[in-house]
Protein backbone atom coordinates (compact mmCIF):
# COMPACT_ATOMS: atom_id res chain seq x y z
CA UNK A 1 0.00 0.00 0.00
CA UNK A 2 1.05 3.62 -0.48
CA UNK A 3 2.84 4.62 2.73
CA UNK A 4 2.52 8.32 1.91
CA UNK A 5 -1.27 7.99 1.73
CA UNK A 6 -1.37 6.14 5.04
CA UNK A 7 0.86 8.70 6.71
CA UNK A 8 -1.35 11.46 5.39
CA UNK A 9 -4.46 9.72 6.68
CA UNK A 10 -2.97 9.20 10.13
CA UNK A 11 -1.91 12.84 10.36
CA UNK A 12 -5.26 13.92 8.98
CA UNK A 13 -7.25 11.90 11.48
CA UNK A 14 -5.12 12.93 14.43
CA UNK A 15 -4.79 16.53 13.33
CA UNK A 16 -7.11 18.42 15.62
CA UNK A 17 -7.50 16.29 18.70
CA UNK A 18 -9.99 13.88 17.12
CA UNK A 19 -12.49 16.61 16.25
CA UNK A 20 -15.21 16.00 13.67
CA UNK A 21 -13.04 14.55 10.89
CA UNK A 22 -14.09 14.16 7.29
CA UNK A 23 -12.52 11.42 5.23
CA UNK A 24 -12.49 10.60 1.52
CA UNK A 25 -13.10 7.09 0.27
CA UNK A 26 -9.46 6.61 -0.70
CA UNK A 27 -8.32 7.78 2.73
CA UNK A 28 -10.82 5.45 4.40
CA UNK A 29 -9.49 2.48 2.41
CA UNK A 30 -5.87 3.32 3.24
CA UNK A 31 -6.74 3.70 6.93
CA UNK A 32 -8.50 0.32 6.96
CA UNK A 33 -5.53 -1.43 5.35
CA UNK A 34 -3.36 -0.09 8.16
CA UNK A 35 -5.63 -0.52 11.17
CA UNK A 36 -8.16 -3.30 10.55
CA UNK A 37 -7.43 -6.25 12.83
CA UNK A 38 -8.07 -8.87 10.14
CA UNK A 39 -5.51 -7.21 7.89
CA UNK A 40 -3.00 -7.09 10.73
CA UNK A 41 -3.45 -10.80 11.38
CA UNK A 42 -3.14 -11.58 7.67
CA UNK A 43 0.18 -9.73 7.54
CA UNK A 44 1.34 -11.65 10.63
CA UNK A 45 0.52 -14.87 8.75
CA UNK A 46 2.82 -13.65 5.96
CA UNK A 47 5.61 -13.12 8.50
CA UNK A 48 5.01 -16.60 9.93
CA UNK A 49 5.33 -18.07 6.42
CA UNK A 50 8.61 -16.17 5.94
CA UNK A 51 9.92 -17.66 9.18
CA UNK A 52 8.82 -21.11 7.97
CA UNK A 53 11.18 -20.67 5.02
CA UNK A 54 14.04 -19.91 7.39
CA UNK A 55 13.06 -22.87 9.58
CA UNK A 56 13.00 -25.26 6.62
CA UNK A 57 16.27 -23.95 5.21
CA UNK A 58 17.87 -24.40 8.61
CA UNK A 59 17.21 -28.14 8.49
CA UNK A 60 19.81 -28.42 5.70
CA UNK A 61 22.46 -26.40 7.53
CA UNK A 62 24.92 -27.88 10.05
CA UNK A 63 23.31 -28.86 13.33
CA UNK A 64 25.65 -28.24 16.25
CA UNK A 65 24.97 -29.46 19.80
CA UNK A 66 27.02 -29.37 22.96
CA UNK A 67 26.11 -31.73 25.78
CA UNK A 68 27.58 -32.58 29.18
CA UNK A 69 26.90 -35.10 31.89
CA UNK A 70 27.93 -35.87 35.44
CA UNK A 71 27.50 -39.22 37.27
CA UNK A 72 27.85 -40.07 40.93
CA UNK A 73 27.64 -43.82 41.45
CA UNK A 74 26.18 -44.54 44.89
CA UNK A 75 26.93 -48.19 44.23
CA UNK A 76 29.45 -49.05 41.55
CA UNK A 77 28.12 -51.48 38.97
CA UNK A 78 29.04 -55.14 39.56
CA UNK A 79 30.80 -57.07 36.80
CA UNK A 80 30.85 -60.91 36.73
CA UNK A 81 33.40 -62.98 34.75
CA UNK A 82 34.70 -66.53 34.68
CA UNK A 83 37.08 -67.15 37.61
CA UNK A 84 39.59 -68.87 35.33
CA UNK A 85 40.21 -65.46 33.71
CA UNK A 86 42.14 -64.56 36.89
CA UNK A 87 43.02 -68.02 38.14
CA UNK A 88 43.48 -70.78 35.55
CA UNK A 89 43.34 -73.42 38.29
CA UNK A 90 39.91 -72.28 39.44
CA UNK A 91 37.12 -74.87 39.11
CA UNK A 92 35.38 -74.68 35.72
CA UNK A 93 32.17 -72.68 35.79
CA UNK A 94 33.04 -70.68 38.89
CA UNK A 95 32.48 -66.93 38.72
CA UNK A 96 34.20 -63.93 40.20
CA UNK A 97 32.33 -60.70 40.84
CA UNK A 98 33.88 -57.30 41.31
CA UNK A 99 32.95 -53.65 41.16
CA UNK A 100 34.44 -51.73 38.24
CA UNK A 101 34.71 -48.01 37.63
CA UNK A 102 35.07 -44.89 39.70
CA UNK A 103 32.70 -43.12 42.06
CA UNK A 104 32.48 -40.06 39.80
CA UNK A 105 32.53 -39.50 36.06
CA UNK A 106 31.90 -36.51 33.79
CA UNK A 107 31.85 -35.92 30.08
CA UNK A 108 31.48 -33.09 27.56
CA UNK A 109 30.65 -33.67 23.92
CA UNK A 110 30.52 -31.53 20.78
CA UNK A 111 28.38 -33.02 18.00
CA UNK A 112 28.00 -31.70 14.46
CA UNK A 113 25.53 -33.15 11.97
CA UNK A 114 25.09 -32.26 8.31
CA UNK A 115 22.37 -33.39 5.95
CA UNK A 116 24.03 -34.31 2.65
CA UNK A 117 21.02 -35.52 0.69
CA UNK A 118 17.32 -35.87 1.35
CA UNK A 119 14.71 -35.62 -1.40
CA UNK A 120 11.95 -34.44 0.91
CA UNK A 121 14.16 -31.60 2.16
CA UNK A 122 14.71 -30.29 -1.37
CA UNK A 123 10.98 -30.30 -2.13
CA UNK A 124 10.14 -28.95 1.33
CA UNK A 125 12.43 -25.97 0.83
CA UNK A 126 10.84 -25.16 -2.54
CA UNK A 127 7.35 -25.61 -1.11
CA UNK A 128 8.03 -23.37 1.90
CA UNK A 129 9.18 -20.57 -0.39
CA UNK A 130 6.09 -20.94 -2.52
CA UNK A 131 3.91 -21.11 0.59
CA UNK A 132 5.23 -17.69 1.62
CA UNK A 133 4.05 -16.39 -1.76
CA UNK A 134 0.72 -18.15 -1.22
CA UNK A 135 0.25 -16.37 2.11
CA UNK A 136 0.84 -13.01 0.41
CA UNK A 137 -2.06 -13.79 -1.95
CA UNK A 138 -4.18 -14.92 1.01
CA UNK A 139 -3.41 -11.60 2.73
CA UNK A 140 -4.45 -9.76 -0.45
CA UNK A 141 -7.76 -11.63 -0.36
CA UNK A 142 -8.30 -10.47 3.23
CA UNK A 143 -7.41 -6.91 2.23
CA UNK A 144 -9.86 -7.08 -0.65
CA UNK A 145 -12.68 -8.17 1.67
CA UNK A 146 -11.88 -5.32 4.07
CA UNK A 147 -11.72 -2.71 1.30
CA UNK A 148 -14.96 -4.09 -0.14
CA UNK A 149 -16.65 -3.57 3.24
CA UNK A 150 -15.21 -0.06 3.55
CA UNK A 151 -16.40 0.97 0.08
CA UNK A 152 -19.84 -0.50 0.71
CA UNK A 153 -20.16 1.23 4.10
CA UNK A 154 -18.90 4.54 2.68
CA UNK A 155 -21.40 4.40 -0.19
CA UNK A 156 -24.27 3.60 2.17
CA UNK A 157 -23.20 6.49 4.40
CA UNK A 158 -23.21 8.81 1.37
CA UNK A 159 -26.68 7.61 0.38
CA UNK A 160 -27.96 8.05 3.95
CA UNK A 161 -26.46 11.55 4.08
CA UNK A 162 -28.15 12.53 0.82
CA UNK A 163 -31.45 11.11 2.04
CA UNK A 164 -31.17 13.08 5.28
CA UNK A 165 -30.57 16.27 3.30
CA UNK A 166 -33.69 15.57 1.26
CA UNK A 167 -35.83 14.86 4.33
CA UNK A 168 -34.53 18.01 6.03
CA UNK A 169 -35.57 20.05 3.02
CA UNK A 170 -39.04 18.51 3.15
CA UNK A 171 -39.39 19.40 6.82
CA UNK A 172 -38.20 22.95 6.12
CA UNK A 173 -40.58 23.44 3.15
CA UNK A 174 -43.55 22.10 5.11
CA UNK A 175 -42.77 24.28 8.13
CA UNK A 176 -42.54 27.39 5.94
CA UNK A 177 -45.81 26.52 4.22
CA UNK A 178 -47.60 26.05 7.55
CA UNK A 179 -46.22 29.34 8.82
CA UNK A 180 -47.57 31.16 5.74
CA UNK A 181 -50.96 29.44 5.91
CA UNK A 182 -51.53 30.24 9.59
CA UNK A 183 -52.85 33.69 8.74
CA UNK A 184 -55.37 32.23 6.30
CA UNK A 185 -56.52 29.74 8.95
CA UNK A 186 -56.86 32.47 11.59
CA UNK A 187 -58.91 34.63 9.20
CA UNK A 188 -61.13 31.71 8.32
CA UNK A 189 -59.96 31.72 4.71
CA UNK A 190 -58.65 28.19 5.08
CA UNK A 191 -60.39 25.10 6.31
CA UNK A 192 -59.09 23.62 9.53
CA UNK A 193 -59.06 20.24 7.78
CA UNK A 194 -56.56 21.60 5.25
CA UNK A 195 -54.38 22.96 8.07
CA UNK A 196 -54.58 19.62 9.88
CA UNK A 197 -53.51 17.90 6.67
CA UNK A 198 -50.44 20.13 6.50
CA UNK A 199 -49.65 19.48 10.15
CA UNK A 200 -49.92 15.75 9.48
CA UNK A 201 -47.48 16.09 6.57
CA UNK A 202 -45.08 17.95 8.86
CA UNK A 203 -45.32 15.24 11.50
CA UNK A 204 -44.66 12.57 8.86
CA UNK A 205 -41.65 14.51 7.56
CA UNK A 206 -40.19 14.88 11.07
CA UNK A 207 -40.66 11.17 11.69
CA UNK A 208 -38.84 10.46 8.42
CA UNK A 209 -36.04 12.79 9.55
CA UNK A 210 -35.59 10.85 12.80
CA UNK A 211 -35.30 7.61 10.80
CA UNK A 212 -32.88 9.24 8.34
CA UNK A 213 -30.69 10.56 11.18
CA UNK A 214 -30.58 7.09 12.77
CA UNK A 215 -29.71 5.56 9.42
CA UNK A 216 -26.87 8.05 8.99
CA UNK A 217 -25.49 7.22 12.42
CA UNK A 218 -25.69 3.48 11.74
CA UNK A 219 -23.88 3.72 8.41
CA UNK A 220 -21.11 5.83 9.95
CA UNK A 221 -20.70 3.19 12.66
CA UNK A 222 -20.51 0.53 9.95
CA UNK A 223 -17.78 2.55 8.24
CA UNK A 224 -15.83 2.96 11.49
CA UNK A 225 -16.01 -0.77 12.15
CA UNK A 226 -14.87 -1.65 8.63
CA UNK A 227 -11.96 0.82 8.86
CA UNK A 228 -10.87 -0.22 12.34
CA UNK A 229 -11.53 3.37 13.40
CA UNK A 230 -12.20 4.14 17.11
CA UNK A 231 -15.95 3.77 17.63
CA UNK A 232 -16.03 6.52 20.28
CA UNK A 233 -14.48 9.12 17.96
CA UNK A 234 -16.54 11.24 15.53
CA UNK A 235 -16.18 10.70 11.81
CA UNK A 236 -17.87 12.14 8.72
CA UNK A 237 -17.62 11.37 5.04
CA UNK A 238 -16.40 13.96 2.58
CA UNK A 239 -17.63 12.72 -0.80
CA UNK A 240 -21.21 12.82 -2.06
CA UNK A 241 -23.12 10.17 -3.96
CA UNK A 242 -22.67 12.20 -7.13
CA UNK A 243 -18.88 12.08 -6.80
CA UNK A 244 -18.91 8.37 -6.02
CA UNK A 245 -21.33 7.35 -8.76
CA UNK A 246 -19.34 9.22 -11.41
CA UNK A 247 -16.10 7.39 -10.60
CA UNK A 248 -15.14 5.05 -13.48
CA UNK A 249 -16.00 1.40 -12.95
CA UNK A 250 -14.66 -1.74 -14.60
CA UNK A 251 -17.07 -2.95 -17.27
CA UNK A 252 -14.90 -5.78 -18.58
CA UNK A 253 -11.95 -7.79 -17.39
CA UNK A 254 -10.45 -11.23 -16.99
CA UNK A 255 -11.88 -13.54 -14.34
CA UNK A 256 -8.48 -15.21 -13.99
CA UNK A 257 -7.39 -12.01 -12.23
CA UNK A 258 -9.92 -12.74 -9.49
CA UNK A 259 -8.10 -13.26 -6.20
CA UNK A 260 -10.00 -16.45 -5.35
CA UNK A 261 -8.96 -17.89 -8.72
CA UNK A 262 -5.34 -16.85 -8.22
CA UNK A 263 -5.28 -18.31 -4.73
CA UNK A 264 -6.67 -21.66 -5.91
CA UNK A 265 -4.08 -21.78 -8.70
CA UNK A 266 -1.35 -21.41 -6.10
CA UNK A 267 -2.97 -24.07 -3.93
CA UNK A 268 -2.70 -26.47 -6.87
CA UNK A 269 1.04 -25.77 -7.08
CA UNK A 270 1.35 -26.55 -3.36
CA UNK A 271 -0.53 -29.82 -3.95
CA UNK A 272 1.93 -30.67 -6.71
CA UNK A 273 4.77 -30.07 -4.26
CA UNK A 274 3.04 -32.44 -1.85
CA UNK A 275 2.93 -35.18 -4.52
CA UNK A 276 6.65 -34.69 -5.25
CA UNK A 277 7.45 -34.74 -1.55
CA UNK A 278 5.78 -38.12 -1.09
CA UNK A 279 7.59 -39.50 -4.13
CA UNK A 280 10.97 -38.22 -2.96
CA UNK A 281 10.39 -39.86 0.40
CA UNK A 282 11.36 -43.14 -1.33
CA UNK A 283 14.89 -41.86 -2.00
CA UNK A 284 17.83 -42.57 0.35
CA UNK A 285 18.90 -40.10 3.02
CA UNK A 286 22.59 -39.40 3.61
CA UNK A 287 23.88 -37.66 6.74
CA UNK A 288 27.40 -36.83 7.93
CA UNK A 289 28.34 -36.49 11.58
CA UNK A 290 31.29 -35.41 13.68
CA UNK A 291 31.75 -35.86 17.43
CA UNK A 292 34.47 -34.77 19.85
CA UNK A 293 34.16 -35.57 23.55
CA UNK A 294 36.11 -35.36 26.80
CA UNK A 295 35.63 -37.85 29.64
CA UNK A 296 36.92 -37.87 33.18
CA UNK A 297 36.76 -40.55 35.88
CA UNK A 298 37.44 -39.77 39.54
CA UNK A 299 37.18 -41.43 42.92
CA UNK A 300 37.03 -37.94 44.42
CA UNK A 301 35.15 -34.88 43.22
CA UNK A 302 38.15 -33.06 41.78
CA UNK A 303 37.21 -32.45 38.17
CA UNK A 304 38.74 -28.97 38.26
CA UNK A 305 42.15 -30.24 39.32
CA UNK A 306 45.02 -31.12 36.99
CA UNK A 307 43.89 -34.71 36.70
CA UNK A 308 43.63 -35.85 33.07
CA UNK A 309 40.54 -35.76 30.84
CA UNK A 310 40.43 -38.30 28.03
CA UNK A 311 39.32 -37.13 24.61
CA UNK A 312 37.67 -39.05 21.81
CA UNK A 313 37.04 -37.86 18.23
CA UNK A 314 35.10 -39.51 15.44
CA UNK A 315 33.25 -38.73 12.24
CA UNK A 316 31.18 -40.81 9.91
CA UNK A 317 28.40 -41.14 7.37
CA UNK A 318 24.95 -42.58 7.79
CA UNK A 319 22.93 -43.81 4.84
CA UNK A 320 19.28 -44.67 5.27
CA UNK A 321 17.57 -46.48 2.39
CA UNK A 322 13.79 -46.97 2.62
CA UNK A 323 13.00 -50.48 1.44
CA UNK A 324 9.48 -51.41 2.48
CA UNK A 325 6.95 -49.46 4.55
CA UNK A 326 3.98 -51.77 4.36
CA UNK A 327 2.68 -49.75 1.37
CA UNK A 328 2.09 -46.71 3.61
CA UNK A 329 4.32 -44.44 1.48
CA UNK A 330 2.54 -45.52 -1.68
CA UNK A 331 -0.80 -44.80 -0.01
CA UNK A 332 0.35 -41.32 1.04
CA UNK A 333 1.49 -40.59 -2.52
CA UNK A 334 -1.86 -41.77 -3.89
CA UNK A 335 -3.71 -39.55 -1.40
CA UNK A 336 -1.62 -36.55 -2.47
CA UNK A 337 -2.41 -37.23 -6.14
CA UNK A 338 -6.13 -37.47 -5.35
CA UNK A 339 -6.02 -34.17 -3.44
CA UNK A 340 -4.31 -32.58 -6.47
CA UNK A 341 -7.11 -33.86 -8.72
CA UNK A 342 -9.69 -32.39 -6.34
CA UNK A 343 -7.96 -29.00 -6.43
CA UNK A 344 -7.85 -29.08 -10.22
CA UNK A 345 -11.56 -29.90 -10.33
CA UNK A 346 -12.25 -27.07 -7.87
CA UNK A 347 -10.39 -24.65 -10.13
CA UNK A 348 -12.48 -25.66 -13.15
CA UNK A 349 -15.64 -25.35 -11.05
CA UNK A 350 -14.57 -21.91 -9.79
CA UNK A 351 -13.89 -20.77 -13.35
CA UNK A 352 -17.42 -21.72 -14.37
CA UNK A 353 -18.83 -20.06 -11.24
CA UNK A 354 -16.93 -16.84 -11.92
CA UNK A 355 -18.11 -16.78 -15.54
CA UNK A 356 -21.68 -17.18 -14.31
CA UNK A 357 -21.21 -14.44 -11.70
CA UNK A 358 -19.61 -12.21 -14.33
CA UNK A 359 -22.63 -12.46 -16.60
CA UNK A 360 -25.03 -11.96 -13.71
CA UNK A 361 -23.07 -8.94 -12.46
CA UNK A 362 -23.04 -7.33 -15.91
CA UNK A 363 -26.79 -7.85 -16.29
CA UNK A 364 -27.40 -6.41 -12.84
CA UNK A 365 -25.23 -3.40 -13.62
CA UNK A 366 -27.14 -2.69 -16.83
CA UNK A 367 -30.47 -3.07 -15.03
CA UNK A 368 -29.36 -1.00 -12.03
CA UNK A 369 -28.07 1.80 -14.28
CA UNK A 370 -31.30 1.88 -16.29
CA UNK A 371 -33.42 1.81 -13.14
CA UNK A 372 -31.35 4.57 -11.55
CA UNK A 373 -31.67 6.82 -14.59
CA UNK A 374 -35.44 6.32 -14.62
CA UNK A 375 -35.79 6.91 -10.88
CA UNK A 376 -33.68 10.03 -11.17
CA UNK A 377 -36.09 11.35 -13.78
CA UNK A 378 -39.06 10.31 -11.64
CA UNK A 379 -37.88 12.13 -8.55
CA UNK A 380 -37.13 15.27 -10.54
CA UNK A 381 -40.63 15.12 -11.98
CA UNK A 382 -42.19 14.39 -8.58
CA UNK A 383 -40.26 17.31 -7.09
CA UNK A 384 -41.51 19.58 -9.84
CA UNK A 385 -45.11 18.49 -9.28
CA UNK A 386 -44.78 19.02 -5.54
CA UNK A 387 -43.23 22.46 -5.97
CA UNK A 388 -46.13 23.43 -8.27
CA UNK A 389 -48.65 22.16 -5.73
CA UNK A 390 -46.97 24.16 -2.97
CA UNK A 391 -46.94 27.30 -5.12
CA UNK A 392 -50.62 26.94 -5.92
CA UNK A 393 -51.35 26.32 -2.25
CA UNK A 394 -49.51 29.49 -1.29
CA UNK A 395 -51.44 31.68 -3.73
CA UNK A 396 -54.74 30.12 -2.78
CA UNK A 397 -55.40 28.29 -6.05
CA UNK A 398 -54.73 24.80 -4.69
CA UNK A 399 -55.68 22.82 -1.65
CA UNK A 400 -53.80 20.95 1.04
CA UNK A 401 -55.10 17.56 -0.08
CA UNK A 402 -53.56 17.97 -3.53
CA UNK A 403 -50.32 19.20 -1.95
CA UNK A 404 -50.31 16.22 0.41
CA UNK A 405 -50.81 13.81 -2.47
CA UNK A 406 -47.87 15.32 -4.31
CA UNK A 407 -45.88 15.21 -1.08
CA UNK A 408 -46.57 11.50 -0.66
CA UNK A 409 -45.76 10.95 -4.32
CA UNK A 410 -42.42 12.71 -3.84
CA UNK A 411 -41.58 10.66 -0.74
CA UNK A 412 -42.28 7.42 -2.61
CA UNK A 413 -40.14 8.60 -5.52
CA UNK A 414 -37.34 9.47 -3.10
CA UNK A 415 -37.46 6.01 -1.51
CA UNK A 416 -37.34 4.38 -4.95
CA UNK A 417 -34.48 6.65 -6.00
CA UNK A 418 -32.48 5.78 -2.87
CA UNK A 419 -33.09 2.08 -3.53
CA UNK A 420 -31.90 2.41 -7.12
CA UNK A 421 -28.81 4.29 -5.95
CA UNK A 422 -27.89 1.51 -3.51
CA UNK A 423 -28.48 -1.13 -6.21
CA UNK A 424 -26.25 0.73 -8.67
CA UNK A 425 -23.43 1.10 -6.15
CA UNK A 426 -23.69 -2.60 -5.27
CA UNK A 427 -23.70 -3.69 -8.92
CA UNK A 428 -20.59 -1.66 -9.71
CA UNK A 429 -18.78 -2.82 -6.60
CA UNK A 430 -19.57 -6.49 -7.26
CA UNK A 431 -18.13 -6.28 -10.77
CA UNK A 432 -15.05 -4.41 -9.56
CA UNK A 433 -14.38 -7.13 -6.99
CA UNK A 434 -14.90 -9.86 -9.56
CA UNK A 435 -12.13 -8.34 -11.70
CA UNK A 436 -9.84 -7.65 -8.72
CA UNK A 437 -9.90 -3.89 -9.16
CA UNK A 438 -10.85 -2.54 -5.75
CA UNK A 439 -7.51 -2.78 -3.95
CA UNK A 440 -5.35 0.38 -4.08
CA UNK A 441 -2.34 0.02 -6.38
Amino acid sequence: MNKLIIMGVVLFLSGSGWSQETVTLEAAKAYALEHNWNVKNAMLDVKIAEQKVIETRGMGLPQVNISGSFNNFINLPVQVIDAQFFNPSAPPGSLVSFRAGTDYSASGTLEVGQLLFNGSYIIGLQASRYYANFQVSAADLTKEDIVFNVIQAYQLAAVAKENLTFVDSMVSITEKLIEKQKNYAELGLMKQEDMDQLLFSLSTAKEARVSAELQCANTIDMLKFAMGYPMDQPLAIQQSTEELINKPSISSGNITENLNYTLLEKKIVLSEFNVKNNKFANLPTLNAFFSHSYNAYRNEFNFFSSEPWFDQTLWGLKLSVPVFSGLSRQARTSQAKIELMKDQNSLMQLEQTLKFQEQQAKNKLIGAQTKHDLQKQNIELARKLYDNAITREEIGEGNSIAATQKYNQLMVAQAQYIGSLVDLFQAKLTLDKLYNSILPN
